[in-house]
């Protein structure tokens, strides 16, 4: 996890205190949220705070000695009126899958739920993002975008098999390693093999590769 998270000199922990990409905001200090799966846990397993990624010690010292083959990882920075509590922060689930989501979305564009984590903006959008089935995830985000032409609506999912992300109004980009594939908001370090996604595309990883496709 702190090969992921901490350690590279533009990752998560930079990103909550210096983002070099984020287009609203100056840091993401409302939270932060892992999720991974581990081989004898059927659902993944998570661990979020509403505090700061770069001050937490906890963190810090146990990242080194986590591990899975699929990781979700976010910091937050909330969006005016909405909760400062850890529910609040990415990754969501349901499932096998875990969700985050960049950007804001009027909740009135959304069914009611009494299910989702918080009734922040981000995890009700996640909680109608799997009702409606993560495999129509561009479907989704086309019908929400099209009932708030405001909405930032970029989402990152996985199962822990595969990787799904949604680029509309806010960053993403990929990079291809010989270990496996990182999907992010934004680089976590300056390797050139990192590609930017076009806004309003989607990507798709799976072991047969990346694909990416324009969503209109």
């Amino acid at each position: 996890m702190s090969s992921l998270v901490l350690d590279p000199p533009f990752g998560l922990e930079r990103q909550s205190y210096a983002p070099r990409r984020q287009l609203r905001g100056l840091m993401n200090a409302d939270g932060w949220g892992v999720g991974l799966y581990a081989e004898d846990q059927a659902a993944p397993v998570r661990w979020r705070s509403a505090k700061p990624l770069w001050g937490d010690a906890s963190f810090a010292s146990v990242a080194p000695v986590l591990r899975s083959r699929a990781v979700l990882a976010a910091v937050r920075s909330a969006s005016a009126g909405m909760p400062m509590d850890e529910s609040a922060a990415a990754p969501f689930t349901d499932g096998r899958w875990l969700l985050s989501h960049n950007g804001r979305v009027s909740t009135s564009v959304l069914p009611a739920r009494h299910d989702a984590e918080s009734v922040c903006d981000s995890a009700q959008l996640a909680v109608h993002v799997f009702s409606e089935g993560p495999e129509r995830v561009a479907d989704t985000i086309r019908e929400v975008a099209a009932a708030d032409p405001e909405a930032y609506l970029s989402v990152l999912l996985t199962d822990g098999s595969r990787v799904t992300a949604v680029a509309w109004g806010d960053p993403v980009s990929y990079l291809v390693a010989q270990d496996g594939v990182v999907v992010a908001s934004e680089p976590y370090d300056d390797d050139p093999r990192w590609i930017d996604v076009p806004d309003r595309h989607l990507v798709e990883v799976t072991s047969a590769g990346v694909g990416v496709t324009s969503l209109g």
